[in-house]
């Protein structure tokens, strides 16, 4: 009877163990995952563009002093900006970078005009350029040229102003359309001065005095027409724009002649006093701040005055009392004496 009551027990235990078990192959369900979050990139470092840039072009052969003096004017602006500065001789296509703000141009190579419409976004500033326009973004200096007459004058005065007993003169191509005027305008400078400008020791000349020279002569004969006003005891030459070759400006200052001329010469020249002509590098610096604000496309003043002047030779003083006299002239005070 015990055996029987366990053996019943038993099944219906084994009964209940196998009803309550999940059959074969089955898996009990499990929560679902939660979901992850897309991973984000890592941004990587940006990178910074690159500063506005200002190019200065010069010419190869430029005097080396006034070179110098423009790319330190320039390299001072730029910097002033925050901006980058490169110097380079001969500007190309291959230069217009985007970043390109102002271009400032003393060489006649490059064609300005196809470059500045090749570069919309830059200002350019072409400096004493024959040819050149303004308009759209290309400013000038130097458009106009000064008046000869008034640069004669102001040649006459400062000889005058600083030659021992007045021994000045003029050298000319003969039968320029320009002679008469600056023969003229030259001594009314040289009297606006010292009145009768008599010397004090002979030769008593009628100074200032004049000479021509040929268009046919060759430039290394103009020596021999310098000579003739040398033997006359001159001692400072104005040049007529034209005369001041590189031979002539080798001989003169072997002979201790003193010279004023409209282009400073190429390389450094003994006895060279005053260029007479507009100082191109005040006139750019003022206009820089316009060419920034990207108000340009005009003719900025740069009106007739002195630069690469020898304080040796052309004292400080004396510049100032000149410059009153420069001023006066260009205001219409004084007359040149030209009709």
């Amino acid at each position: 009877m015990r055996a029987r009551f366990a053996l019943l027990l038993s099944l219906i235990l084994l009964t209940s163990c196998t009803l309550g078990a999940p059959a074969a192959g089955d898996a009990t369900p499990s929560q679902p995952a939660a979901p992850t979050a897309t991973p984000v990139p890592t941004a990587g470092p940006t990178s910074t563009p690159p500063a506005p840039l200002v190019i200065l072009v010069v010419p190869a052969d430029m005097n080396e002093s006034q070179s110098k003096a423009y790319q330190k004017a320039v390299y001072d602006l730029a910097q002033a900006q925050g901006y980058r500065y490169v110097v380079l001789n001969k500007l190309t296509n291959a230069d217009l970078e985007p970043t390109l703000k102002i271009v400032v141009d003393l060489s006649p190579e490059a064609d300005i005009a196809s470059l500045a419409a090749a570069a919309p976004q830059t200002q350019f500033l072409a400096i004493n350029l024959p040819g050149v326009q303004p308009g759209g973004n290309i400013s000038v200096l130097g458009g106009e040229a000064a008046r000869i007459d008034q640069v004669a004058f102001i040649a006459g005065y400062i000889g005058a102003m600083i030659t021992q007993d007045y021994h000045t003169g003029v050298l000319l191509v003969k039968d320029s359309p320009d002679a008469s005027a600056i023969t003229t305008a030259f001594r009314a400078g040289h009297e606006f001065y010292c009145g009768l400008c008599s010397p004090y020791a002979g030769p008593f000349e009628a100074y200032p005095l004049a000479q021509v020279v040929p268009q046919d002569a060759k430039p290394n004969e103009y020596s021999a027409y310098a000579d003739i006003l040398i033997r006359k005891k001159v001692e400072t030459l104005f040049l007529q724009p034209g005369v001041d070759l590189p031979e002539l400006l080798t001989y003169l200052p072997t002979v201790g002649v003193l010279m004023i001329g409209t282009q400073t010469p190429t390389k450094d020249v003994p006895g060279w006093v005053v260029t007479l002509q507009p100082n191109y590098l005040e006139a750019m610096k003022a206009a820089f701040p316009e060419l920034l604000a990207g108000q340009g496309g005009k003719a900025f003043p740069a009106p007739l005055s002195f630069t690469n002047a020898n304080p040796d030779l052309f004292s400080v003083g004396k510049q100032a009392i000149a410059r009153k006299v420069l001023d006066d002239l260009l205001a219409g005070f004084i007359s040149t004496g030209v009709k």
